[in-house]
């Protein structure tokens, strides 16, 4: 193996060898970039041994490889790039916390399984320029964190911590917000606001997802005095900040949706994919509509000025979006528009920055894949798509079927997708499943996967503000659940981490406790959610919560909800209803039965309960107990449905024969399930407030409850009923 450069050879903290001539050395490499942050990392461990970096031009990007002198005495970490210097030197860090002094560093080679792995970030940036529905507290309580230097810091820190290196903001339109043109100045927004209304759980009660309302926008309060010149100061450093934790840019837009730009839309548009009601031209005439040449216009310097403004965002993408007019014509006028406003917007700032590569995604959504490829078979740089790989439910199968067709469709092409894993499942409890995330990352194919980024379309990613016994300050939300997103992180970069690994780092989060069973409880629990989604399947995140089992259109999901339920396709599990059919006509259909689910779910939650009550015995620290308490509502959710499901199947066989003893033995199991309920809303209470969920209504634990108590009712066939507690 060539060493091409020796970078330095230096005991942990002492200068840089003075023979080495500094032009050969990237300043930023060891003053903010990612070698330094490597650095500050290995010293805050206590690593203390002699350390050696050599540049071996010949390792890919990210990838590193560690070893010993012969003497046994000297650790010699080599890299290729920044990056990867970075990450060897984060694993000799994390193995010295984990192993103390014989960290086992021999021979150790680290490579990304997954080249880019990002987190998918829904950004409120103001009422103004808002993200995708900024109707739920999660978007309301996080709009100051947006605008705070700090918050960044500590996310991109962690994020480089867990192996991420991309990060994809996702905003309708967040130019107003963030740039200031020559052309268009009047649009640039200063100040951050937010709005004073409270929303109430009516699904678009703010006007369309995506678009601004008038009421919502008229109605505002100023939470920081903010030039736009400042913010512009602020977003380049956001984004230097990534940059020196090998963390790439990318913004994602919807589209047609120009807020702060257009006048607001009218508070009576609510209907999906119907045409934008006609309405005063906002600024320098820009409009919601794709024919008015002001808008195209406006769009195109835009997406120009945000480039020439951001020299550290890698990428930008975009959505063929719900509010292109049907009216106009067919798909193919959508990707015309799109190339005249961003392609020919990044054509514009190559011109003024030759040596500019810009990578962009086009989104699978809302467009014919066909079309894309022809009309953007001219863009000049690397070009991909980006598919929704999960539907809505990330937390229900590891073997997701819905991107086969899209893969078969690429091969021939040579054309790369990043998978948009969209958790619209979790977002109270803690969740932490190695063997399920190794699995989703190992079930990817890899000649078409350009990378995957992993978030929320109606939840804010941002400070946690729902627990009870907070820290001071609040945690972020990547802190509160650093498990999920290490796993997410980290099994991209390396799916074969094993148990002994992960047991290590809960041993070192937990060390008065059993971490094997920690582990094997957290894991359990962490089951349960992804098989409640199996079986009652609903594709998309404004269908339900599984939290609360409701939703803004149909509320509560009710036992005769569950009887009428489908199951996930390819997932192997019978349906109520075909499970009822098959046991009516004694020819049942292969596949996992609904009473077994209903067995799974109790099992599982029983194991969880069972190690939860033990470790709770070592319980010291606020962090274990915390984790613990989420555990334990895994648990108690497990038996809620366990016994709904019960108590479905014999409702299911009651509405297929009307025989009245189904309906007896469905209210006996529709008790149980109220009971836990009630256990499950006692605990969850005791240790979240409620909230409203942005895309499927109040997350409201009083509310569950007498959901649950209605629904009982219902199937005891009385109108009135009041179970003692």
């Amino acid at each position: 193996m060539r060493l091409s450069r020796l970078l330095s050879s230096l005991l942990l903290g002492s200068a840089l060898a003075s023979h080495i001539p500094a032009a050969a050395i990237p300043a930023e490499w060891f003053e903010s970039g990612p070698v330094a942050f490597g650095q500050t990392e290995l010293a805050a461990s206590g690593f203390t041994q002699s350390l050696e970096l050599y540049w071996d031009e010949d390792i890919a990007p990210q990838a590193y490889k560690i070893t010993r002198r012969t003497d046994a005495t000297t650790v010699v970490l080599l890299a290729g790039t920044p990056t990867g210097f970075m990450y060897g030197l984060l694993e000799i860090a994390e193995r010295h916390r984990l192993h103390g002094d014989d960290p086992q560093l021999l021979g150790v080679i680290g490579s990304p399984h997954i080249e880019r792995r990002g987190i998918k970030f829904n950004i409120p940036l103001d009422v103004r320029t808002p993200s995708y529905d900024d109707s739920g507290d999660a978007a309301q309580r996080n709009i100051a964190e947006m605008w705070n230097l700090e918050f960044w810091t500590e996310f991109f820190d962690q994020m480089a911590r867990d192996r991420y290196n991309m990060i994809s903001f996702w905003n309708p339109h967040p130019f107003p917000s963030m740039v200031k043109s020559e052309m268009f100045p009047d649009v640039a927004l200063n100040d951050v606001r937010v709005t004073t209304l409270v929303p109430n759980g009516r699904e678009n009660e703010w006007g369309d997802a995506q678009l601004v309302s008038r009421s919502v926008v008229e109605n505002y309060r100023t939470i920081k005095v903010m030039t736009i010149e400042e913010k512009i100061e602020f977003w380049r450093a956001v984004m230097r900040h990534a940059k020196n934790r090998g963390i790439d840019v990318y913004w994602i837009t919807w589209n047609i949706c120009l807020n702060g730009a257009a006048q607001p839309v009218h508070d009576y548009y609510r209907t999906y994919g119907t045409t934008v009601p006609e309405e005063n031209p906002g600024k320098y005439g820009i409009t919601h509509d794709m024919n008015n040449q002001a808008t195209v216009r406006y769009l195109r310097d835009a997406v120009k000025t945000f480039l020439l403004t951001y020299p550290d965002v890698t990428g930008i993408g975009v959505t063929a979006g719900e509010h292109f007019p049907a009216s106009h014509g067919p798909k193919i006028d959508r990707e015309d528009w799109l190339w005249s406003t961003y392609g020919e917007g990044i054509l514009d700032a190559k011109r003024e920055q030759p040596d500019r590569s810009v990578r962009f995604i086009h989104r699978v959504w809302n467009t014919e894949f066909e079309t894309i490829m022809d009309r953007w078979e001219r863009y000049p740089d690397d070009f991909e798509v980006s598919f929704k790989y999960a539907k809505a439910r990330l937390y229900s199968t590891p073997q997701m079927p819905f991107a086969d067709d899209l893969v078969e469709a690429m091969k021939p092409l040579g054309l790369k997708s990043w998978w948009n894993l969209r958790n619209d499942d979790i977002f109270v409890h803690r969740w932490g499943d190695p063997a399920y995330v190794s699995a989703f990352m190992k079930h990817f194919d890899g000649p078409s996967t350009a990378g995957y980024h992993m978030g929320s379309d109606g939840y804010v990613w941002g400070r946690e503000f729902s627990s009870k016994s907070p820290k001071s300050p609040r945690e972020l939300e990547i802190s509160k659940h650093w498990y999920k997103f290490m796993l997410w992180g980290r099994l991209g970069y390396d799916p074969d981490l094993g148990r002994d690994f992960f047991v290590a780092r809960l041993a070192e989060r937990f060390p008065e406790t059993n971490a094997e069973s920690v582990h094997d409880s957290w894991q359990a629990a962490s089951q349960i959610i992804p098989l409640v989604n199996r079986f009652y399947w609903r594709d998309w995140d404004h269908m339900w919560s599984v939290e609360n089992s409701n939703s803004h259109k149909e509320g509560y999901h009710d036992i005769e909800a569950f009887a009428n339920g489908r199951t996930m396709a390819g997932s192997g599990l019978l349906s109520i209803g075909d499970y009822v059919k098959g046991q009516l006509s004694r020819n049942m259909p292969t596949g996992t039965t609904p009473v077994d689910v209903a067995n799974q779910l109790e099992s599982l939650a029983e194991l969880t309960l069972e190690h939860v009550t033990l470790l709770s015995h070592d319980s010291n620290s606020d962090d274990l107990k915390a984790t613990l308490n989420d555990m334990k509502g895994m648990a108690l959710l497990g038996h809620f449905y366990a016994d709904k499901i019960r108590a479905a199947i014999q409702w299911g066989h009651f509405q297929a024969t009307d025989d009245s003893a189904y309906r007896e033995t469905a209210g006996e199991h529709a008790l149980d399930s109220y009971e836990h309920c009630t256990d499950y809303v006692d605990h969850s209470q005791r240790h979240y407030h409620s909230q409203m969920l942005a895309r499927a209504g109040p997350l409201h634990w009083p509310t569950l409850l007498s959901n649950a108590r209605g629904d009982l009712a219902r199937v005891l066939g009385i109108t009135k009923h009041n179970p003692s507690r």
